[in-house]
């Protein structure tokens, strides 16, 4: 797996942010087949942070530019400075017990290879 995070800081709206982002952002995400998962998070004090999860780094890329594109010209209003981008291989993931399995997973906890 493979992990994007993107973290604004003194956004005017979080929510708003959010709720732009799940009607545009995330039908960009679902186009891709190695797309995985996509979460936001307030942080409070109008810091705001996206997860985005996918299957490869490659996966990773096909929708990268498309994002970007997307929240340059969709998000710039509520927010001063571009998000801080954090990205790479997720080296172990855990999960509840008692969650469905994945195709591979064998336990709870998965060390990934990097």
């Amino acid at each position: 797996m493979f992990c994007v995070t993107r973290r604004f800081s003194s956004m005017s709206s979080v929510q708003e942010a959010a709720n732009r982002a799940e009607k545009g952002v995330a039908p960009i995400l679902q186009r891709n087949p190695g797309f995985r998962g996509y979460y936001i998070i307030d942080a409070g004090d109008g810091v705001g942070v996206s997860i985005t999860v996918f299957e490869s780094r490659e996966a990773a890329e096909q929708s990268r530019e498309e994002v970007l594109g997307w929240i340059e010209a969709n998000l710039s209003d509520l927010y001063r400075e571009p998000p801080q981008i954090t990205a790479g291989e997720v080296v172990v993931a855990v999960e509840a017990q008692g969650a469905p399995a994945r195709e591979g997973a064998g336990a709870a906890t998965q060390p990934r290879a990097h």
